[in-house]
Order: structure tokens, then C-alpha cells, then sequence
């Protein structure tokens, strides 16, 4: 081939070809649509849940609550249902990171829902992850129908290695290691070692939505879980789902408003979502505010900043310091500021009757305080 045809060849295929495409789109002709890998849809809002052996809602804010109310709108047959929660914290001591009161209200949440709950965690919790120093992460513990097991680290396929930072923002989960250590490494390990997920279909649902960034905009709704092996020796058959993926925040909060589930502590005092009380994408309004209701959960921040000679945020301005460039929020729902404080949750789940439930201050916030 000569070189003026070689030219015009690649022309044609960078040029022409592509802006025919487009022409054909645009007068009505249906592009060709991208493979996808068995078992995985971009759009998936209603599936057969009537074919799922379990059905697991990882719980935590107000999307996992709707991912439930969803399913139960569905018709989804509710004893094949259990929620999941990740103690971030651990159960060893730390409370660093969540809110005092957040396991009791997965407790309360579940048993007003008449749904079992089980617990996982990474031992020592993301405090004990941050401290590592030349040494193995700790072993991850689950909670079960027949009982807690730790589960013990594979020293064979790892080496020691040290952290001594804080997880930092970023959609690469390296970097924000808290949602791979401290999360999504418990829930695979809770699927993976468990027979009875073995020779049945199980159902791992979450909460995240297009809507809340462009990486998440790219998600499949319905896709095998990453520690499916149906195909496999064991049989064991999970697909993720994401229920309320194509949902506003409108959407979510009508829902929630629609079962009158009281909205979680988080978003009555503000917050735009129920992350970690000292979640690394906290912004500056919300590190003031707690510097305000709080500040006893920013000492110990201060404190490891100090210590690692490194700040929790990117701007490189320690909490201290970074709370005084910002207004707090005022908090005017007391009941909700009371409960705060407390580790056990004695709040309503459900909106008394007689009462009208109410939209919290949070929604529709624009403050950071959670990964997206």
C-alpha cells in the first residue's frame, strides 16, 4: 500500500466513518450498543428479586435507607432480607471516626424493620489501620447466624508495611484507603467466608447514585459482585445492585417521607450526608461546626496531625486552625444535638403518628462531608 493511500485510510477511520455514525444517530438509527459482560446492565431499577436465595442492604445514611424502602416497594419477600453494617470504629476502643450513637441505630433501625443485622469490622478500626507501623493490618471480624469469627490475615501473599497518615480524598481507593480497609475488604470477606452463600444467589445491595459525582455517573446498576464465582467450583452467586442509583435526592427523601422514617441524626443537625463525623471530606463549615457542638472530637485529630506531621485535609491546614476560616452551622434541632452525644439510640425510627414528618435542615446540602 502506498503511503497517499495509507493517508486516506486512516482518514476514513478517524473522520469519516466516526461522523457517519453520528449522522445515522441523529437521523433516528439506533447506535450499535456497547458489549457488556454477562450479568452486568447500565440501567437495572426492577429486577426479579423473587429469585435471590439472600438479599443483604449495607446500611448506613439515607440512600441505603431508600435502597430498602425500594425493595420493600418491590415486593421483596422480607425474611430473605438482612442488613449489613461496617463499624468503622471497630469494637476494640477507638472512636475516632464515627458518630457515638451509629451502631445503636443500626440496631434500633433494623429491629423496627422486624430485619436481622450483622456487624463487621476491621479490628481495631480505622484508628488501628492509621497507627500501622511496620507490621500486618489486623484481622477482620463478622458477625454471623452462628456467631462472631475473626478472621486472620494471609501474612503469605503480604508484606509489613507501615501507614502513619491519614486516608486522604480521592476516588482511588489506594489513597482513601478508609472505604477499602475499613469497608468494602470487610463486606467481601464476610460474603467469602460464609457457606451459606455457597450454591445460592445473593443479592449485595448499596446505596450510591449517579447523581452524587461523574465517577459514580458511570456505574452499573446490576452486576456480578466482585467475589462472585457462579461459574465456579462453589457456586456462589452475588450480584451487586444498586436500587436507587437513578434517583434524585428529591427522590430519595420522598421515599423515605412515604414510609415516615424519621430522618437520621446527621441530617437533622445539617450534614448533607451521614458519613464519619470526622470524615476526611469533611469541609470547612462542618469541621467549625463540630469545633462548635463537638469540640472534643477534634482534639484528637489535632493530636495525630501533630504527631504524623500531616494534616486529614489536602489543603494542608491543620482541623484546628481550618475550623476558624468558616461559619458553624447553627443547630436548631435539640433533640437531635442531645442524641449526638449519646452511644445509645433512643430516638423514634418511625415518624410518631399525629406527627408530620419533617424534611431535615441537611437535605439538599451542598457541604462536603462524605466520599463520592
Amino acid at each position: 500500500m502506498n503511503a497517499k493511500a495509507s493517508i486516506l485510510d486512516r482518514f476514513d477511520d478517524t473522520v469519516i466513518i466516526p461522523a457517519l455514525g453520528q449522522q445515522m444517530s441523529l437521523l433516528g438509527f439506533e447506535p450499535e450498543p456497547a458489549r457488556l459482560a454477562a450479568g452486568t446492565y447500565f440501567d437495572a431499577p426492577n429486577i426479579d428479586l423473587d429469585s435471590y436465595d439472600n438479599i443483604i442492604v449495607c446500611m448506613s445514611g439515607k440512600d441505603s435507607i431508600a435502597c430498602l424502602l425500594a425493595l420493600i416497594d418491590q415486593g421483596a419477600d422480607m425474611s430473605r432480607v438482612e442488613i449489613w453494617h461496617h463499624a468503622v470504629d471497630g469494637r476494640e476502643g477507638s472512636s475516632l471516626m464515627d458518630w457515638a450513637f451509629n451502631d445503636s441505630y443500626i440496631e434500633k433501625f433494623a429491629e423496627a424493620f422486624g430485619l436481622p443485622v450483622y456487624f463487621s469490622w476491621l479490628k481495631g478500626g480505622i484508628e488501628g489501620e492509621m497507627l500501622k507501623e511496620n507490621s500486618y493490618s489486623q484481622p477482620h471480624i463478622i458477625e454471623t447466624p452462628s456467631g462472631v469469627f475473626e478472621l486472620e490475615r494471609d501474612t503469605k501473599r503480604s508484606q509489613p508495611a507501615t501507614r502513619r497518615q491519614f486516608p486522604q480524598q480521592s476516588a482511588n481507593l489506594a489513597t482513601r484507603w478508609c472505604s477499602s480497609a475499613a469497608k468494602i475488604d470487610v463486606g467481601r470477606r464476610a460474603l467469602t467466608n460464609q457457606d451459606r452463600f455457597l450454591g445460592k444467589k445473593t443479592l449485595f445491595v448499596t446505596g450510591e447514585r449517579r447523581a452524587e459525582s461523574s465517577n459514580r455517573a458511570r456505574y452499573y446498576q446490576l452486576e456480578p459482585h466482585a467475589v462472585d464465582r457462579r461459574l465456579g467450583r462453589l457456586g456462589r452467586h452475588v450480584d451487586a445492585w444498586r436500587p436507587v442509583l437513578h434517583f434524585t435526592e428529591e427522590m430519595v427523601w420522598e421515599l423515605i417521607a412515604k414510609h415516615r422514617v424519621v430522618a437520621p441524626v446527621p441530617y437533622r443537625l445539617g450534614w448533607s450526608r451521614s458519613s464519619c463525623m470526622t470524615c476526611v471530606f469533611n469541609s470547612p463549615v462542618i469541621w467549625a461546626t463540630l469545633r462548635r457542638y463537638f469540640p472534643h472530637r477534634l482534639r484528637p485529630i489535632a493530636s495525630y496531625e501533630n504527631e504524623f506531621d500531616s494534616t486529614i485535609s489536602r489543603q494542608r491546614i491543620n482541623v484546628l486552625d481550618l475550623s476558624a476560616t468558616a461559619e458553624a452551622f447553627e443547630i436548631t434541632d435539640l433533640e437531635a444535638l442531645a442524641q449526638a452525644e449519646q452511644s445509645e439510640y433512643t430516638l423514634p425510627i418511625f415518624t410518631p403518628a399525629g406527627q408530620e414528618w419533617q424534611l431535615p435542615a441537611g437535605a439538599f446540602g451542598k457541604e462536603g462531608c462524605g466520599s463520592l
